[in-house]
């Protein structure tokens, strides 16, 4: 399969020559395009929303513990996780909640104060394609079963070559008990 963010930056060069032959000019196409931007993430939000109950609804007490890596260019040690799946999967929902009102906030000081366009087009699509790309989507809105690559703790995306954003999260019992024991671990989660 293509790795997502190649796909991305093609739907980004594609939407880049399509809006260059939209009339944004015209009044009634500069609000259709608004519009879509508007539905997409209502969609988006709607699609958290049906996550946040999917989770409530499943209520997963299970522990799951992980060593999560050092912040990238600090000398701090791996931290050791405790916490259940649902709580996990609700720091994945916020951190994905977080990001989008992020995006909506840039798009918005973009297409608002600055009177830039284009954007609204590529990121009517572009979220929406990282919306069921993501796992938590995966997981509780099309019934993939947690297993393999959706196994949690999940990977950290994978940036442009491949390679992942953040450092490794390490699930292995040796790894957690090092973890445990260098003094930064044992944080729980609730």
């Amino acid at each position: 399969m293509v790795n997502p963010a190649i796909t991305n930056v093609l739907i980004i060069l594609f939407m880049m020559q399509v809006s260059k032959r939209v009339p944004f000019e015209d009044p009634n196409v500069l609000n259709l395009i608004r519009g879509l931007y508007v539905l997409s993430n209502v969609i988006i939000a709607s699609a958290y929303f049906y996550v946040k109950l999917q989770i409530d609804k499943k209520k997963d007490l299970t522990v799951l513990k992980y060593v999560e890596p050092a912040p990238m260019g600090s000398t701090e040690e791996p931290k050791a996780v405790t916490t259940t799946i649902q709580a996990y999967d609700y720091s994945q929902l916020r951190q994905l909640f977080k990001s989008q009102l992020m995006g909506v906030g840039m798009m918005g000081v973009m297409h608002i104060y600055f009177k830039y366009t284009n954007p609204l087009l590529i990121q009517s699509i572009i979220p929406l394609k990282a919306l069921f790309e993501g796992n938590l989507v995966k997981v509780h809105v099309l019934g993939r079963p947690a297993s393999g690559d959706l196994k949690r703790p999940w990977k950290a995306a994978a940036g442009f070559m491949g390679m992942p954003a953040g450092g490794e999260i390490k699930t292995d019992k040796k790894s957690i008990e090092q973890a445990e024991k260098s003094g930064r671990g044992g944080a729980k989660e609730e």
